[in-house]
């Protein structure tokens, strides 16, 4: 019976999406937009979530909590118009059309013949993000995790796997990840969200006390692979993907203070971008939970 629903639910969002994804560019933000703001709207709970983290949070902004809310469900929904009309091939002239900054510093990492560790966070449109590294920079392998619903998640393995780029799954990452360093590839891990008390650090985040994954750090020390912060943000109707140049590493002679160190700076970089771009970071998430 649960197949079923979940068949249903995949065929369902199939009849809805590949018309919209059909639209012309503008028409089809203006859908997505339209999209966003009735769950914004209609999901009281997530709203609620959003509004108390930007109230919360240290981005200095001037606008009212509310107002950069409903702008991030704008966001969301533009975004998944762009994914789906990348999904069904609609959408190449998007990737095309963004502008590359920083290329010269992925460059220089990958010189290095350790692989680089890409990181990232939800920001902006990020599976999008992934697609146009993939397709623009380089291939690159992406840590995710499974979907619930098999249909689902057949349909986030294609996106994600367009134009050369592969997915390691969360089960059992650590050695997948090690490998592909090792053969000098690319690794691209998210790492704002909160994570268990085994899996990382407390750390300040936007001005308040986040679990934060330490897996990045401890890799990267394992394997001297280079870490570069990626990430893309709107500019009119396009994108900008911008590549950061490479973290320095903590010299610190203690291990595990080393790791917290390198965990702050990583993360200090997505907090930069919320600061620059408050509305394209995903504040419906739970970020500050069990602190």
């Amino acid at each position: 019976m649960k197949r079923v629903l979940r068949f249903l639910e995949a065929a369902f969002f199939t009849a809805l999406s590949f018309p919209v994804a059909a639209l012309p560019h503008k028409t089809a933000l203006k859908a997505g937009e339209f999209l966003g703001l009735s769950i914004f709207y209609l999901w009281g709970s997530r709203r609620k979530i959003a509004i108390e983290n930007i109230e919360k949070a240290s981005i200095n902004s001037r606008q009212p909590a509310v107002i950069l809310a409903r702008e991030v469900f704008k966001n969301m929904g533009r975004s998944f118009i762009e994914v789906i009309k990348i999904y069904y091939g609609l959408g190449k002239g998007l990737i095309e059309d963004v502008e590359i900054r920083g290329i010269e510093n992925f460059q220089k990492a990958k010189a290095k013949n350790r692989g680089v560790i890409v990181i990232t966070g939800h920001c902006g449109n990020w599976e999008m993000a992934a697609i146009v590294f993939g397709f623009k920079v380089d291939h690159i392998y992406g840590v995710a995790r499974r979907q619930n619903n098999p249909y689902f998640h057949s349909f986030v393995g294609k996106l994600r796997a367009t134009y050369g780029n592969r997915i390691i799954y969360k089960e059992g990452a650590l050695k997948s990840i090690l490998t592909v360093l090792k053969k000098g590839r690319n690794v691209g891990i998210l790492m704002d969200q909160a994570v268990l008390k085994n899996e990382g650090y407390i750390i300040d985040f936007l001005g308040r006390p986040a679990w934060t994954t330490k897996m990045p750090a401890l890799i990267a020390r394992r394997t001297g692979a280079a870490v570069v912060p990626v990430f893309l943000h709107r500019e009119g109707d396009g994108h900008v993907f911008t590549i950061y140049p490479e973290v320095e590493l903590s010299n610190n002679e203690d291990d595990e203070t080393a790791v917290i160190e390198d965990t702050k700076r990583f993360s200090g970089c997505i907090e930069n971008y919320i600061k620059q771009h408050p509305t394209e970071w995903l504040w419906i998430h739970r970020r500050w939970k069990r602190t």
